[in-house]
C-alpha cells in the first residue's frame, strides 16, 4: 500500500471534484483498489501503484477538460472514463485540433475557443503581458471590448488576479437618464450590457451570478471608482472616450501595485457635449511615452462582426 498526495491547480476544488464531490465519487467507483480523501485543495491517494498512476492521468485530464470549457457533461465523463473521450459526440476533436492554437485566449461556455482574431487582437494580447496598462483605440466592431474581457477571464481563472473589475461612462448618447424608467440600478445597466454579453460567453451562467454577488467580478459606472484603490485586479474601463479628462484621471490612479488596466475607446463616437474635451483623446497625447503604457490601434481591417460593417466604417471615415 503507497500513497500519494495530488494537488488541485487553476482551478476551485469545487468545480473539478463536483457538488457533494460527485466528480469525485464517480472517480472512487471507477477505481475500486483506491481509498481517496479529499482536503481543501488536496488529494490524499492510498492504494496500488498503476491504479495510482491512472487515476492521476484521468483527474488530470477531468482537471484540463473543466479549466478550458468551464464545465464537463456526463457524455464526456463517461467517454473520458472509458479512455474514448476524443470520440464523444460533444466535438471534443475540435476542442483537441486547437489546443495549439497560440491565439486562443481561454475556453468559453460549451467549450468555444475564444480568439485573438486579427493581428491587433494578438498584439493586444502580447502587450499586456509585458505592461501593467493597455490603450485598445478603435471602431466599433473590432472586437476591443471583447478581446480585453477575455484576457481578464483568463487571468481570473488562472488566480493571476483576484478579482475583475469593469467600468463605463454613463453618458447620455441622445437619450436623457433622468426620462428612462426604472431606480438607479435598471438606468445604468443598459450603458453595462455590452460587458455582460461578453462575460455571459465566457463563464457559466450559475458561477457568473456567484462571481457578482460576492464581488470577485463587478460591473459599475465610472464615477463609482472614485476614492477607491484597485489591487490584485484586472480593471477595464470600456467606451474611455466618454470619459472626461478628470475622470479618466481619477481612474488610472485608482491602480493599485497589483494590477492590469486596459482602457478601451472609439475617438469617432465620442458623445461628450462640444465644450468638453474627451480623457481619451488627452491621454493619447500625454501618456504615449510613459514606459508600462501602450497603445494599441485598430482599424476597420480588425472588424469581427458583419462584413458591411468594415464598408461602413470606411465609408464614414471618408465623409470626414
Amino acid at each position: 500500500m503507497n500513497n500519494k498526495e495530488i494537488l488541485i491547480e487553476n482551478l476551485d476544488p469545487l468545480e473539478i471534484l463536483g457538488n457533494n464531490n460527485r466528480n469525485l465519487k464517480i472517480l472512487q467507483a471507477h477505481f475500486p483498489k483506491l481509498k481517496i480523501v479529499s482536503r481543501g485543495n488536496q488529494l490524499m491517494l492510498t492504494g496500488d501503484d498503476l491504479e495510482m498512476e491512472l487515476f492521476e492521468s484521468k483527474f488530470t485530464q477531468l482537471g484540463d477538460i473543466i479549466y478550458k470549457n468551464g464545465t464537463i457533461s456526463d457524455a464526456q465523463f463517461k467517454a473520458l472514463l472509458a479512455g474514448d473521450f476524443q470520440n464523444d459526440e460533444t466535438g471534443s476533436n475540435e476542442n483537441a485540433n486547437n489546443l495549439t492554437n497560440s491565439d486562443i485566449i481561454l475556453y468559453g461556455n460549451g467549450g468555444r475557443a475564444i480568439k485573438a482574431k486579427t493581428p491587433n487582437q494578438k498584439a493586444m494580447v502580447e502587450f499586456i503581458q509585458k505592461n501593467d496598462i493597455l490603450f485598445a483605440i478603435g471602431p466599433a466592431g473590432t472586437g476591443k471590448t471583447y478581446t480585453a474581457v477575455a484576457l481578464a477571464v483568463k487571468a481570473l481563472k488562472n488566480k493571476e488576479v483576484k478579482r475583475i473589475i469593469l467600468a463605463r461612462p454613463a453618458v447620455e448618447a441622445g437619450e436623457n437618464l433622468g426620462f428612462l424608467p426604472g431606480d438607479l440600478k435598471e438606468k445604468i445597466d443598459p450603458y453595462l450590457r455590452p460587458l455582460y454579453d461578453a462575460l455571459d460567453d465566457m463563464i457559466p451562467a450559475e458561477k457568473l451570478k456567484q462571481h457578482i454577488e460576492t464581488r470577485v467580478i463587478e460591473i459599475a459606472p465610472l464615477a463609482f471608482m472614485r476614492g477607491r484603490t484597485l489591487d490584485n485586479a484586472f480593471v477595464i474601463l470600456d467606451e474611455a472616450q466618454n470619459a472626461t479628462d478628470l475622470q479618466l484621471k481619477m481612474f488610472l490612479t485608482r491602480m493599485g501595485p497589483h494590477a492590469k488596466v486596459i482602457v478601451t475607446g472609439d475617438l469617432s463616437q465620442i458623445d461628450l457635449p462640444k465644450k468638453q474635451m474627451s480623457g481619451l483623446l488627452k491621454a493619447v497625447k500625454i501618456l504615449d511615452n510613459i514606459e508600462g503604457i501602450h497603445f494599441q490601434y485598430l482599424t476597420y481591417e480588425d472588424v469581427v462582426r458583419h462584413k458591411l460593417v468594415k464598408d461602413i466604417i470606411k465609408a464614414y471615415d471618408k465623409s470626414e
